[in-house]
């Protein structure tokens, strides 16, 4: 890879080709019919994903016992993380839009596939083994595929506010997709899959029907034709970057201290001081309420001027508020920091996304996207033993403390670097 190639920070401007029926990148993105569809499309995908995983853990449960239901569910989560960087590649040679369009049609099928024989038939353990390994593997190419899709669906304006979006269609989701599960699992443990099989099938009718802009020429570099060099060689543009490269390491930084204490340290916190399921309740879902406003403000803002600083600065405020968690004593303090910490996390998160999209080269989205997907369905998982032992040895408040810490030093990871307190999202 060129220093050439390295120069090339910005993707294409989005839209379409002259003469196309509508130009997306003239259009604010929420406005945008196309825009919506994908953003539906992504939602019903999300929901999907939820339904699916509740039912999968169901249904191990009435076959096996609870050593058995961890193995099934590792075995789904093990391909995520170890071909995910593949997948990324894979996004990258045959363009996201493909590679999207392709998993979902195969999540559908095994999914729709796996009720249909569940309907039909005793089910049994290895038979879910056997799907939650396929579809596993379905979904490392899957993730950095969408990941990547943002700047080809609209102007380089408009990133922002379609994160912003794609945030709030996350947490939406992942808030509707568990009731719905319940629902579905009172009645017959076969029609939660195949409600997560009609979800996969809907959102691949709305994606088929979207369009995004050309993939303009790779770079010298850009695809090698050979896997392992295309994975590496996307390795080291991340490395190299002076913009995206600071930021993934953030990113990185910033789930390792927010991801332990949010999901494991509440927990702890709530037995230490007696706070009681409901106490756990309320901080959580007051951090998700938060985040949910994080995203609805970046939406609506869609537009931030000195955008590296102002990323800079709101991970310094969530961290700090991450750590405040521990530190207070009732449920209502924790609560209320808790939500003030997903409000500000949530600018952060999609101020980091939309400023790595807008700076990285198109022919390097999906990897680009693939070590951020990596970073929270891989690594940060990683440490919650090492942070499980903190807390034993040192102490809850010390564990969120520390998790404060870490995260604080992903901001001076960014703000050491000039180009990235100089980047920005305004074009205007």
């Amino acid at each position: 890879m060129t220093d050439a190639d390295i120069a090339e920070t910005r993707p294409p401007s989005g839209g379409f080709p002259d003469g196309a029926p509508e130009e997306p990148a003239l259009r604010p993105a929420h406005r945008d019919s196309n825009v919506l569809r994908w953003l539906a499309a992504y939602f019903a995908s999300i929901v999907g994903d939820s339904v699916y995983f509740l039912a999968l853990g169901w249904a191990a449960a009435q076959l096996a016992g609870p050593a058995q239901v961890g193995i099934v569910l590792a075995v789904g989560a093990a391909p995520r993380a170890l071909l995910m960087l593949a997948g990324g590649v894979l996004a990258d040679r045959f363009d996201p839009r493909k590679v999207v369009i392709g998993s979902d049609a195969l999540r559908a099928a095994v999914i729709l596939a796996l009720a249909a024989l569940l309907w039909l038939s005793t089910p049994a353990l290895w038979l879910l083994v056997a799907v939650a390994l396929v579809f596993g593997v379905v979904d490392a190419a899957f993730m950095p595929a969408v990941g990547a899709l943002p700047p080809r669906l609209t102007g380089p304006d408009e990133v922002v506010r379609l994160i912003g979006m794609r945030q709030l269609a996350i947490r939406i989701g992942k808030a509707v997709g568990p009731p719905l599960a319940g629902f579905a699992l009172a009645r017959h443990g076969e029609a939660a899959f195949a409600l997560a099989g009609l979800l996969f099938a809907l959102s691949l009718a709305l994606l088929v029907s979207v369009r995004v802009a050309p993939l303009p020429p790779a770079p010298a570099g850009g695809q090698t034709g050979n896997p392992w060099r295309d994975l590496t060689d996307g390795l080291r543009y991340i490395r190299r970057h002076r913009v995206v490269g600071p930021l993934v390491l953030t990113t990185a930084l910033s789930e390792i201290g927010f991801m332990p204490p949010l999901q494991m340290g509440v927990f702890l916190l709530a037995k230490e001081r007696g706070f009681g399921a409901a106490g756990i309740g309320w901080i959580l879902g007051a951090f998700a309420v938060g985040a949910g406003a994080g995203a609805i403000g970046l939406s609506l803002m869609g537009r931030i001027r000195r955008a590296g600083m102002a990323q800079v600065g709101a991970l310094v405020v969530a961290s700090t508020a991450i750590g405040a968690i521990g530190l207070l004593p009732t449920v209502t303090g924790a609560a209320a920091v808790a939500g003030f910490a997903g409000l500000v996390g949530g600018v952060c998160g999609g101020l980091t996304v939309s400023l790595i999209q807008h700076n990285t080269a198109a022919s390097y989205q999906g990897r680009v996207a693939a070590v951020l997907a990596l970073s929270h369905v891989g690594l940060a998982p990683l440490v919650f033993p090492l942070f499980g032992l903190a807390a034993e040895s040192v102490g809850v408040t010390q564990m969120f403390l520390v998790g404060a810490a870490i995260s604080s030093s992903a901001a001076v990871v960014a703000v050491l670097s000039r180009e990235v307190r100089h980047t920005e999202l305004c074009l205007l």
